[in-house]
């Protein structure tokens, strides 16, 4: 059974492609190397977590993957493409949902649609039956000041998928949240990730985090960033909150803490400050 569900993981389409990528700021006092070169693929409906040291180019890899930033080496490629500009395949969910405050949660979570100049009606419909999902329904015309920070991060998730995008890169999404609000929130997106289908890469500095959401976890070292490995999760789907008692999932969380743990990543972490 095992081998079985190996065949089928590997027999998933590559969506996101990272050859060889590297990124080195230039800046008034000389180059700041940022992301050594790394080499990744991100399969179709895969949830795929990157967790790593602050400033070890975790962002800075999610905005080029976006196009937001081109890299200085190398090449990504989303669905069979390389990326040289801004794209449409992704949605981007940050730390802070970034709801606009005048603008009630339906308009927020429009925003996509309508910068993109698509059929309102259409997509409307989408948007009430995504805010449906999420367990907004009611919700549509309040302001953002009038929900939780759980019930913003979800009108921007809402936001996220609303366009369809093949891809949602998430950038500590929950991090900002107190930690039952993060785990209901963790527990929330697993049951949206398996609902929707989508491709999901999101960072976080959160091992347990990572562990619970993801299919597969890399783990980076301080900057600039590399590959210090990259974990299966054995745990199957859906979880539950008792995941985290599960033997493997200490196991599995242990080991990822163990690379953090190291004198070398101490001394590295020192020479940093």
């Amino acid at each position: 059974m095992a081998e079985q569900t190996m065949v089928a993981e590997n027999a998933r389409r590559a969506v996101i492609e990272i050859d060889g990528v590297a990124k080195t700021y230039k800046t008034a006092d000389g180059e700041v190397p940022s992301l050594r070169a790394l080499d990744i693929t991100i399969r179709d409906d895969e949830f795929f977590v990157i967790v790593g040291p602050s400033g070890c180019g975790k962002s800075t890899l999610l905005k080029m993957i976006a196009g937001l930033l081109p890299p200085s080496e190398g090449e990504i490629r989303i669905g069979g493409r390389t990326v040289t500009r801004p794209h449409g395949g992704v949605g981007i969910v940050f730390q802070s949902a970034l709801l606009l405050p005048w603008r009630r949660v339906l308009a927020n979570v429009m925003m996509p649609v309508e910068v993109k100049g698509l059929p309102r009606a259409e997509y409307e419909q989408r948007a009430r039956e995504l805010i449906r999902m999420v367990g907004l329904e009611g919700f549509e015309q309040k302001y953002p000041w009038q929900l939780s920070g759980g019930m913003q991060q979800r009108a921007a998730i809402c936001r996220a998928l609303v366009h369809n995008p093949q891809i949602v890169l998430m950038d500590e999404p929950f991090g900002a949240l107190d930690a039952m609000t993060r785990e209901r929130m963790n527990v929330e997106l697993q049951r949206i990730q398996a609902e929707t289908h989508k491709t999901i890469l999101l960072i976080t500095h959160s091992i347990p985090e990572a562990v619970f959401l993801g299919d597969r976890v890399l783990v980076m070292t301080e900057r600039p960033g590399s590959i210090a490995a990259i974990y299966d999760v054995p745990l199957p789907r859906p979880r539950t909150l008792d995941a985290m008692g599960n033997p493997a999932f200490i196991e599995l969380t242990r080991k990822i803490r163990r690379h953090f743990d190291s004198p070398a990543a101490e001394s590295a972490a020192a020479a940093h400050l």
